[in-house]
């Protein structure tokens, strides 16, 4: 049974360039977002995100999956199960995590259509969700990444939008 938390996931890996971040293409919508799912009964968000990426990502063993401090919330009912959580429940919360893939190769889920690895100012401009940026920001910032690859934006270009 779905548990009432979402989760998001940020994939990276390092080489040459710089930091890099790999954005998914939802094929039912077309947008792009990062690793995303929900929990299952009996599962903390940071298992949830394991198997969410896992899952999505189509690698069998992941490193450590690094908890972040952004969050976010959902509202109750964009979620089908919402019908079997508690009626006082109103707002369901997204925990965010990151995960470093090194050189494991991603394979595309039949949730996604494509994967792109970006650098952090074209990850962020492409990104739907502010949820997601905001994430993004926090671990460009963690990881002390500076894309010298990509041109220039405005020195407010890469805070979260509100």
């Amino acid at each position: 049974m779905r548990a009432p938390f979402q989760v998001l996931v940020i994939p990276y890996r390092r080489d040459r360039t710089g930091v890099r971040f790999a954005l998914l293409k939802r094929r039912d919508a077309g947008y792009w977002q990062f690793v995303a799912g929900g929990g299952e009964q009996g599962e903390t968000p940071q298992d949830a995100a394991r198997r969410e990426a896992q899952e999505e990502l189509g690698i069998e063993t992941l490193g450590s999956v690094m908890p972040l401090h952004a969050m976010a919330t959902v509202p109750k009912n964009c979620f089908p199960a919402a019908a079997t959580w508690d009626r006082n429940l109103y707002v369901v919360p997204e925990y965010c995590f990151a995960v470093e893939i090194g050189e494991n190769y991603i394979g595309v889920s039949d949730e996604h259509t494509e994967c792109l690895w970006l650098g952090y100012q074209q990850a962020f401009q492409l990104l739907k969700w502010d949820s997601n940026r905001t994430a993004l920001w926090e671990l460009n910032e963690r990881l002390g990444s500076k894309d010298g690859s990509e041109q220039a934006a405005p020195a407010d270009a890469d805070k979260p939008r509100r």
